[in-house]
């Protein structure tokens, strides 16, 4: 497809000259225009992944058609085209202006002498006006749902985890920027509905009366879905001290549950010493959960009999701050890679190296991990295992191994663009393949069992298979990621991880075996 050319001058052609709005309804051109600018300036110079203006263009303004259904775009003859029903509202130049265009009997809008994201802005502005005026729906959706729907369609192109985050929207996310609490409670997609997994001892959903099992049916009036468990989550986050309402249904019984939100900083850490054993699970990456980790592990190893190993489970760990990430990883590191990153813009480009003290004595180390094993938990597993320091048990992870920056706007609202990959310290990327297990759990018992059996005989079960997810390099081809996780599918956690991390810690020749790849 051409490309809307680095300073050339796009002039947009109003073919139907739509009633204008009444004044109420005029389109927010002075709020619209230089929220564009700052979004596609960012998504050209910084998004990980290259795309043209026109493509850009194309994309935003098909996402109207999310709002009203009669509203169309394409590009036909050089000229992307703006319809509603079967009628050309505009069109505009994608082709380089010199070139002669037989548009028709137009009316001038604009004539742009800028570079790229100022002229793709404006033109798309020129575009939205357009719609504004033709379309009832549109105007009754308001601005930011126009706004919202066509970065929507945009990333939908781009990747996953790049989104608008309108303004009320906005506001929250820096609230829990500012004051992360926990409910103390864990979610869990269930077959039928979101299903509270665990509660922590005395939180304020212990307190409140909520029980493992319960399913959670709404948040202060928002209806959740397994389908969408990562809004569910966010959905519990809040200020310390402020109120959230549950809705939730145990049985035949459908119950109004208000909790606050408790003063203390969030918990990520729980230990606990069983048969020579500590075993450590980390919920998410707080702002404190390396100090935590770290001062339970040096209490653990200055005991007069240290622990003989040590479980790192990140089981439904969904991540959060990436360098809380990096430092767990380092407890447990005697130095060298812990992670690099790699994008388009030379600011993406990062390394991380591990310090060089590890906590743990170097003694035996088992990570478990599943399919909600998520973001800065897969890196950690990732770190520890390309580095031969730990033995990864489980199932093959999330795969999210792209770092977003965020870029306010002047509406209030932000963009967040994925800006870079991360790599693991062999190289591969964490996004998409996820972290392979050395054990895989999720295709049963009885597998496990053999694969056991070929530890015992002194050959690691799935060296072959981590051989080729540690080759891979990015862009891996969707075949390759398909066969690679289908050799140990994401399956939710099982008592079987820890029944195997044990019989590793129990038996040394096992584990080393195991560590090996």
């Amino acid at each position: 497809m051409a490309r809307l050319a680095r300073g050339a001058s796009l002039v947009l052609l109003v073919l139907l000259s739509a009633l204008p709005a009444r004044a109420q309804d005029a389109f927010p051109r002075s709020l619209v225009l230089p929220v564009l600018q700052q979004a596609f300036d960012a998504i050209l110079e910084r998004h990980l992944e290259s795309a043209a203006p026109a493509d850009m263009a194309l994309w935003s303004l098909r996402g109207l058609g999310a709002i009203d259904v009669r509203l169309g775009a394409d590009v036909r003859s050089g000229a992307l085209r703006l319809s509603q029903d079967d009628r050309l509202l505009a069109e505009a130049p994608v082709l380089n202006p010199a070139v002669p265009q037989q548009l028709g009997p137009p009316r001038r809008i604009a004539r742009l002498e800028q570079p790229a994201a100022d002229a793709l802005a404006a033109t798309l502005t020129g575009f939205y006006e357009v719609a504004w005026a033709a379309s009832p729906v549109l105007r009754q959706a308001g601005v930011e749902r126009m706004l919202q729907s066509g970065f929507e369609e945009l990333f939908n192109h781009l990747d996953p985890y790049s989104r608008y985050v309108t303004a009320p929207e906005a506001l929250q996310v820096r609230d829990r920027r500012v004051g992360q609490s926990s409910l103390g409670l864990r979610l869990v997609a269930g077959r039928r509905g979101v299903v509270v997994a665990g509660l922590v001892a005395d939180g304020p959903a212990a307190r409140a009366g909520l029980r493992a099992g319960d399913e959670l049916l709404s948040i202060d009036g928002e209806a959740v879905s397994p389908r969408r468990i990562n809004e569910a989550a966010e959905l519990l986050e809040g200020p310390a001290g402020s109120a959230v309402a549950l809705i939730v249904r145990r049985g035949s019984q459908r119950l109004a549950v208000n909790l606050r939100r408790s003063d203390e900083p969030r918990q990520t850490v729980r230990a606990e010493q069983r048969d020579g054993i500590l075993w450590l699970r980390l919920s998410g990456f707080a702002a404190n959960t390396t100090d935590a980790l770290t001062r339970t592990v040096q209490d653990a190893f200055a005991q007069p009999q240290p622990p003989r190993g040590t479980v790192l489970d990140l089981r439904g760990n969904r991540g959060g701050v990436l360098h809380q990430a990096m430092t767990v990883a380092d407890a447990f590191l005697a130095g060298g890679r812990i992670a690099s990153s790699l994008g388009r813009h030379p600011d993406s480009v990062r390394a991380w190296d591990a310090g060089g003290n590890d906590l743990t004595q170097g003694r035996p180390l088992v990570v478990l991990v599943d399919g909600r094993t998520a973001s800065s938990a897969e890196i950690v597993a990732a770190a520890l295992s390309d580095r031969g320091r730990g033995v990864v048990v489980g199932s093959s992870t999330l795969g999210k191994g792209l770092i977003q920056i965020v870029i306010p706007l002047s509406n209030g609202a932000e963009v967040l663009i994925s800006w870079s990959r991360v790599l693991a310290p062999l190289g591969w990327p964490v996004q998409g393949l996820g972290v392979q297990p050395a054990i895989c759990t999720s295709l049963g018992q009885d597998e496990a069992q053999n694969e056991l059996a070929q530890l015992a005989a002194g050959r690691p079960p799935r060296a072959a298979v981590l051989a080729r997810a540690h080759a891979a390099r990015a862009p891996v081809p969707a075949s390759e990621v398909a066969s690679l996780r289908g050799t140990c599918p994401p399956a939710e956690e099982r008592e079987l991880d820890s029944e195997v991390a044990r019989v590793l810690i129990d038996q040394p020749r096992l584990y080393a075996v195991a560590l090996s790849p």
